[in-house]
C-alpha cells in the first residue's frame, strides 16, 4: 500500500461517515414532514418485516403532512399499526386505499432534548473520523517504519490526511449547526 492509497481510503471511509450523519439528521424530527422520518419503521407484510417507502409511496403535499398510499391497499392497517407503535409520536388517519399523518412540532422540552440527541450523534461521528484518521497514521507510520517511505514523504502525508479530516469534521458540524438552527426556530 501507498501513502496515496491509504490517504484515498481514508477519504472514502470518511465521506461515507459524512453520509451517514446526513442519513441520521434525516430522521430526528423537526415538526416538518419528512418522507425519509419513516425509513426506520418495519411493516410486517405477508411475514417479511419491510420498509414502508418499499410498500407504496410516501408524499409530503404540505409543510406538515405526510401521506403513505401503498399499492396493496389490504396494507393500510399494517401501516397505521406500525407508525402508532413507533416513536415517532405520530398519529396518522387511515383512509380505505392510503394512510395520513400530521407532524405534530415538538414542544420545547422535546426539542431540547431532540437537540442534545443530535449533539451525541455529532460527537459520534467526529469520533469516527477521528478513529479513520488515526487508522490511515498508523498505516502511514508503519511504512516509514518499514522503510517504504521517507520522512519528508510521510509528513507530507499526514499533513494532507489531517486537512482531509479537518475539512470531513467541518462538514458535519455545518450540517448539525444548520439542523439545530431548524429544530430550534421552530415556533
Amino acid at each position: 500500500m501507498t501513502t496515496k492509497e491509504a490517504i484515498a481510503a481514508g477519504r472514502v471511509r470518511m465521506e461515507k461517515a459524512v453520509d451517514d450523519f446526513r442519513k441520521e439528521l434525516a430522521t430526528l424530527r423537526t415538526g416538518r414532514a419528512n418522507a425519509s422520518i419513516l425509513d426506520s419503521i418495519r411493516v410486517d407484510y405477508h411475514g417479511t418485516p419491510m420498509p414502508v417507502n418499499q410498500l407504496g409511496t410516501v408524499a409530503v403535499p404540505e409543510a406538515t403532512l405526510l401521506v403513505i398510499s401503498p399499492w396493496d391497499p389490504s396494507v393500510v392497517p399494517l401501516i397505521d399499526k406500525a407508525i402508532r407503535a413507533s416513536d415517532l409520536g405520530l398519529n396518522p388517519r387511515m383512509m380505505a386505499k392510503w394512510c395520513a399523518s400530521r407532524c405534530p412540532r415538538p414542544r420545547k422540552n422535546a426539542r431540547k432534548e431532540i437537540v442534545k440527541h443530535l449533539h451525541k450523534v455529532l460527537e459520534n461521528h467526529r469520533t469516527a473520523i477521528r478513529n479513520i484518521r488515526r487508522d490511515v497514521k498508523e498505516t502511514i507510520d508503519k511504512l516509514e517504519k518499514e522503510k517504504k517511505i521517507s520522512q519528508d514523504e510521510q509528513k507530507r502525508a499526514l499533513d494532507e490526511m489531517e486537512k482531509i479530516s479537518h475539512a470531513e469534521t467541518k462538514k458535519i458540524e455545518d450540517l448539525s449547526a444548520a439542523k439545530e438552527r431548524e429544530i430550534l426556530e421552530l415556533r
